[in-house]
């Protein structure tokens, strides 16, 4: 642990997922909802009030700020990045978190609802916390670990580099996002502003892990132009475009080939939403997979499974369209191997061991990467996410600030 050195990170955490900053799909505004800029003003003050003068909020919602650099040597600047907004799965207003201290291995009963009970049978991960302080939201709303947790690491990474200057590093740069759990965490933003050749998302989970992969993605969006009629006199006349719709989703294989029948390295073709009346319906899909050349694979399946519906209704007609949404950082990061070295030595320097494993998803760092920042992502623990189980380990979160600072130091001195 960092000596001589009181963590501020349980006290921000507890104060910052107070602020409801939950963001909204369906929203064309940016940021998607005022409210996550209440929680970028008191960072943007936070950060002011550490010593970072440049530290601002802007216009869509994004804080910058710069902790300059205290070396004679020549360093790559770095960015530690993470995002303000929680998930709109779960509610995220009046969070009231509560400090479990010294857990005791026992299944938790949330106060606020008592049939919500976090329990060690489906969370083992609960049992490395024995003896230690964990985190928990009250029962009716999520916590916001995901990701306010790697909000206060870096808060108190930006503390404790200030406090200690005798702790050497290169200049680095500080980014919190609003929107990512809506996928436009990076829609606005101002990567020369940003100024960082390197970055890292503080947005992963168990304590070790360290994300250098993430799925390639795609979403695709099915429309059936069908025929209407008055049903009163619809014989012979009307195709419903709905049903045409519900016999696409009936011919997705069952057992194969969706998120609830994959796992590890293998992708997956997943109806989102459906919607749409008798004369015009919409199918929407999300195209996942590691390998990139396999996202075409997966529509031209999904694309020839439709088309074999449509032949049965000549009268109607489908139009296919695919969007791109983000690819596999991997496919950057290889390129630039000192970025995950690096990490893995300051894992090591606080006693950590690296566990790598691919994001079945993807974050802000999939799509910096492919903006000129490559971008891994660091863990923070935060666990059960987007959920009213939602929780996090105290050593955990104190344990990612000691990796970020022993990392700025890991670049100064390579």
């Amino acid at each position: 642990m960092l000596k001589e050195y009181s963590f501020t990170v349980t006290d921000r955490f507890m104060r910052y997922v107070q602020v409801d900053t939950q963001s909204d799909p369906v929203s064309q505004a940016a940021p998607t909802t005022e409210k996550q800029k209440n929680l970028g003003s008191i960072l943007a003050e936070e950060l002011k009030a550490i010593g970072l003068a440049d530290a601002h909020m802007d216009e869509y919602g994004y804080v910058y700020a710069t902790i300059p650099s205290n070396t004679s040597k020549q360093v790559p600047v770095i960015c530690f990045c993470s995002h303000v907004d929680t998930a709109p799965d779960c509610s995220g207003t009046n969070v009231k978190p509560i400090l479990h201290k010294n857990y005791n291995g026992g299944d938790i009963v949330l106060p606020d609802d008592t049939t919500q009970v976090i329990s060690v049978k489906d969370y083992p991960y609960l049992k490395e916390h024995i003896g230690n302080d964990i985190i928990t939201a009250s029962g009716l709303t999520l916590l916001g670990a995901d990701d306010k947790s790697g909000v206060a690491e870096i808060m108190d990474m930006a503390n404790y580099l200030v406090q200690h200057p005798e702790v050497k590093h290169g200049e680095i740069k500080i980014l919190f996002t609003p929107d990512e759990e809506v996928g436009r965490g990076t829609a606005h933003v101002d990567l020369k502003k940003l100024g960082a050749e390197f970055a890292y998302t503080l947005d992963g989970g168990e304590l070790g892990t360290f994300e250098d992969e993430t799925f390639s993605a795609d979403a695709v969006k099915i429309t059936i132009h069908g025929v209407i009629a008055h049903p009163g006199y619809a014989k012979d006349k009307l195709v419903n475009a709905l049903k045409i719709a519900g016999e696409i989703l009936a011919a997705l294989p069952g057992s194969e080939w969706s998120p609830e029948t994959t796992n590890g390295r293998e992708g997956f073709v997943h109806p989102v939403a459906v919607g749409g009346i008798a004369e015009k319906a919409t199918i929407d899909f999300i195209i996942r997979d590691f390998i990139t050349d396999n996202l075409l694979k997966h529509e031209s399946r999904l694309k020839q499974l439709a088309e074999a519906v449509m032949k049965k209704h000549p009268r109607a007609h489908m139009t296919f369209e695919v969007n791109e949404q983000y690819r596999n950082m991997k496919e950057v990061l290889v390129n630039h191997p000192q970025v995950g070295e690096n990490a893995e030595e300051a894992y090591k320097r606080a006693g950590l061991t690296v566990v790598k494993e691919p994001i079945r998803g993807g974050t802000d760092g999939s799509r910096l990467s492919f903006m000129g920042l490559p971008c891994p992502n660091i863990f923070t623990g935060m666990q059960a996410i987007h959920s009213k189980h939602e929780w996090i380990g105290v050593r955990d979160m104190q344990k990612a600030v000691e990796v970020l600072v022993n990392l700025v130091q890991v670049w100064e001195q390579r």
